[in-house]
């Protein structure tokens, strides 16, 4: 008996065990899949992002850099490529270091896209999808704030690029091996079966340099270096190459790099959608009653007064540290992402995450840049201590007083605004990661007084906007009756409830007009379905007769009703002219 009352528990354990399992197997397949992906997208926006570079003359205006920075990066779905594009054009002289700071402070912004696709995987509950876009989504608004706060004052003071030139110049600074490999060492044997690129090309794309701009960014020979003895006098070993044909699935593919690239992209997306769902369904089945409180209360909990600000950093740590070891800020901020959606880590404790996050990925930087060769060296360094400068003080101006946590309250009205409409998450992305960028870059590419010309009037208009509603929330009683609410405006610039009433329109009679496409182009329509649709058509118009009908029988009474009273009213007044008209 009692075998049998312990046995209930003992498949409960190992169910439980694996669950565990299962929930590692699908976190490593998630990462191998955003790994796949921002190899797609190089192959598919890789070309395009180097010749993006080739207009140095407009990379010298910072809001252009910024911009080019963004596309860049979601491009190629990696910061960390497009800031080596950035290093290799600093380091050959045709970047200097001011005009790649804005670069590195775009591609801080563009880098926060992945894990806002991620978000978008969660779609399917309401309350789920608005935590896990808001958890996404703070991170692109602080990466955005520490831009706009940031990016005057390096361009008036140019207070990064001094500090960093300081740094490098008290450093003694010495080439050391290769940076360290922490993930890639678990991922690598499964992603390099699948693709290797060949990343040098990009960098030939933005250098123009003609040895390499025409190669393949598909690696179809790898070398190796094999140690020969030299039978010399001398006795002395030399390094050489052995080449062999790379063993990966598009090896020697006669595709191009587009095709390839697509099919690389297609394919990561299912993978990712489909780990992510069956991630998600997981962590609710491991994360449900008392297991969901007791993970919730020590992730969440702060430490006792008066010491609870120190969580807040602590965690901030911790997100560095676990950055750090796995390399990509971008994978961490997309693996945590599915917690914030179901609920096990707030809003509130991801940002300092995100924020630890930011920093991790820059100290990776460093170390790779200080593992690069002596002649580039110096530069790559400045650069990695620029995007580390970058972070800290956006961290220094956007955290320690809570009133400033300002990214917090803007993903928290993004979220709600997510939950609302649920088309707007497609509309932020396409906005501010593509239609943005490439309009200010065209504004750039016109000249200085084009761009100062549109850009000034539009930035003095948001601020006072801001402003305004600043006022109307806390001091109505300081503006004009006019302004103090907006009803003045068309309701078009004030709510997206009419975009939202024309995409419901729009989808309805899409659906309507696919559901007639389809009854009119049925195959084999028998004569009894015609006969039914011309019984349909008939029913209305035989009630349309009747209720006309009606209404003429009706309208005929009232008629003659009319007409019988005028001739009473005449008769009546007739008898009373005659009786007046007696004699008495």
């Amino acid at each position: 008996m009692e075998t049998q009352s312990q046995l209930p528990q003992v498949k409960k354990t190992a169910l439980t065990i694996l669950k565990i399992l299962l929930l590692f197997l699908l976190l490593y397949v998630f990462i191998c899949s955003l790994d796949i992906l921002s190899s797609a997208f190089q192959l598919v926006g890789g070309r395009a992002a180097g010749k993006i570079f080739h207009k140095n003359v407009v990379l010298s205006n910072p809001v252009a850099g910024v911009m080019v920075g963004i596309l860049v990066t979601v491009l190629v779905q990696s910061s960390s490529t497009s800031t080596s594009i950035t290093v290799s054009l600093v380091s050959s002289g045709l970047l200097n270091v001011q005009s790649a700071i804005p670069i590195i402070m775009g591609a801080n912004v563009g880098t926060s896209v992945t894990n806002t696709i991620v978000a978008l995987m969660q779609a399917g509950d309401k309350d789920v999808f608005e935590r896990a876009f808001a958890g996404a989504t703070v991170h692109d608004c602080f990466n955005c704030l520490s831009v706009l706060l940031l990016l005057p004052v390096e361009v008036v003071c140019g207070v990064l690029r001094h500090l960093s030139q300081a740094v490098v110049d008290s450093l003694p600074l010495k080439s050391g091996e290769n940076a360290p490999e922490l993930l890639t060492v678990l991922t690598k044997p499964l992603t390099k079966l699948i693709i290797q690129l060949d990343k040098s090309v990009l960098g030939a794309l933005a250098t123009e340099d003609q040895i390499h701009m025409n190669k393949s960014l598909v690696k179809h020979w790898c070398h190796s270096a094999v140690i020969k003895e030299n039978k010399t006098l001398l006795g002395a070993q030399i390094l050489s190459k052995k080449t062999y044909k790379c063993k990966h699935l598009f090896a020697g593919s006669s595709l191009s790099d587009l095709a390839i690239g697509l099919i690389l992209l297609i394919c990561s997306l299912l993978v990712l959608c489909g780990s992510l769902i069956l991630l998600v369904r997981l962590l609710n089945s491991l994360l449900k009653g008392h297991v969901a409180i007791f993970i919730n209360k020590i992730v969440n909990t702060d430490f006792p007064p008066p010491f609870t600000w120190v969580t807040g950093y602590l965690t901030l740590l911790a997100g560095a540290g676990i950055t750090f070891l796995i390399q990509s800020s971008s994978v961490f901020t997309s693996a945590i992402t599915p917690l914030i959606g179901v609920g096990v880590i707030s809003i509130e404790r991801a940002y300092p995450l995100t924020l630890g996050s930011n920093l991790g990925t820059t100290g990776t930087a460093l170390l790779a840049a200080m593992a690069s060769r002596a002649d580039k060296l110096a530069a790559t360094t400045q650069v990695a201590i620029c995007h580390l400068f970058f972070n800290l003080f956006g961290i220094l101006l956007l955290y320690p007083i809570p009133a400033t946590r300002l990214p917090i309250r803007l993903a928290n009205a993004l979220g709600k605004c997510t939950a609302r409409y649920r088309w707007f998450p497609v509309l932020y992305l396409i906005v501010l990661f593509l239609l943005l960028p490439l309009v200010v870059f065209a504004l750039s590419l016109a000249g200085w007084k084009v761009l100062t010309g549109i850009g000034v009037p539009v930035i003095i208009l948001i601020i006072s906007v801001l402003m305004i509603n600043l006022l109307q929330a806390r001091k109505p009683q300081f503006l004009p009756p006019i302004l103090q609410n907006w009803n003045f405006l068309p309701i078009w610039l004030t709510s997206l409830q009419p975009m939202d009433d024309l995409i419901t329109r729009v989808t309805l009679w899409c659906g309507q007009t696919r559901g007639c496409l389809g009854r009119n182009y049925e195959p084999d329509a028998t004569a009894r379905g015609e006969s039914k649709e011309n019984m349909e058509s008939q029913e209305p118009d035989e009630s349309q007769i009747n209720q006309t009908k009606q209404y003429n029988h009706r309208s005929w009474v009232s008629k003659h009703t009319r007409k019988a009273e005028q001739s009473r009213t005449k008769k009546s007044t007739r008898s009373l002219t005659s009786e007046n008209n007696m004699p008495n």
